[in-house]
């Protein structure tokens, strides 16, 4: 008789069925906050698994305490992928069954593993997706915004100049848009979705799953100034806003040039720009255009 030397697990924690693998690369979503968010599928074959990679073994340690897990942990991320790739693919040769999970979510989304299924099915191995918990979804129906269409762009750039070019390109893009953001660059980057997108609604979702979670609702330049005077805030970030709507289809040039004369009569021509694009979600360089005719007609 074979002794058992897994960990017990924690108190509370649930059975885990003991079953066999096939061969290949298990891709297991894990938990974002909340240890309890895990699928039972997943339990069963991180234990099953021949080795499981993680990005950080301490994190990964934490969930295999509080399920009773013992299977072998091997670090696997950015810095080190190269050069622990290979020896996965020979794992994998040898008919093992190997698990990849992120520090959080599902793997892939903007987290490591991309090049590695890639390079698994490419050399004849098959991939098995185990489904879970994702920030982006989690945030996506909490939000209170449209979910029939969505796009996830991930992280923005962290520089102001290059976040607001690519910002400029996605504007347009029909559908609800979904953004992951660190604390300390919170507010700039809320300001700057702002500037770009105009007037738009958004939600800031923050800690979800956990003790803290908190989803705060609002025009886009009101979410940045409310994180502007309360600093910067903690925990994993997920930034939802509001398609584009059709109101830049129903103005009217007329109506557009009255918007402008009004609004050039308050402030200067960038100011007037500003404002006009924010109201009617017409692109700004098009209202600018419009509000150069319209100071050229003056003269």
């Amino acid at each position: 008789m074979t002794a058992d030397h897994s960990p017990s697990p924690q108190s509370g924690a649930p059975a885990i069925e003991t079953i066999r693998l096939a061969p290949g690369l298990y891709v297991v979503a894990t938990p974002i906050g909340n240890l309890g968010d895990i699928t039972l599928r997943a339990l069963a074959t991180l234990k099953a698994a021949d080795l499981v990679l993680c990005e950080d073994t301490r994190v990964t340690r934490k969930l295999f305490d509080r399920y009773g897990i013992a299977s072998k942990l091997l670090a696997y991320h950015d810095h080190n992928a190269a050069s622990v790739r290979p020896k996965i693919l020979r794992e994998l040769a040898g008919n093992a069954a190997v698990a990849l999970v992120s520090d959080a979510g599902t793997p892939l989304v903007s987290d490591p593993g991309y090049k590695l299924v890639s390079e698994v099915l490419e050399a004849g191995h098959r991939v098995f997706p185990v489904p879970g918990a994702s920030a982006l979804l989690a945030a996506l129906v909490a939000a209170g915004l449209p979910t029939d269409r969505f796009f996830f762009e991930g992280f923005l750039p962290p520089k102001s100049g290059q976040r607001k070019n690519r910002l400029a390109g996605i504007k347009e893009i029909p559908a609800t848009l979904v953004f992951y953001e660190t604390g300390p660059r919170l507010a700039d980057c809320l300001a700057d979705v702002a500037e770009i997108f105009g007037a738009r609604t958004a939600s800031v979702c923050r800690e979800l799953t956990k003790a803290f979670e908190e989803t705060r609702r609002g025009m886009l330049a009101e979410l940045a100034a409310h994180y502007e005077a309360n600093g910067a805030p903690k925990g994993e970030i997920v930034i939802v806003v509001s398609p584009p709507d059709a109101r830049e289809k129903t103005v009217s040039p007329d109506e557009l040039d009255a918007r402008l004369k009004r609004a050039l009569k308050h402030g200067s021509l960038k100011d007037a720009v500003a404002a006009v694009a924010g109201e009617t979600g017409i692109k700004k360089r098009e209202v600018y255009a419009r509000a150069l005719a319209l100071q050229e007609s003056k003269n």
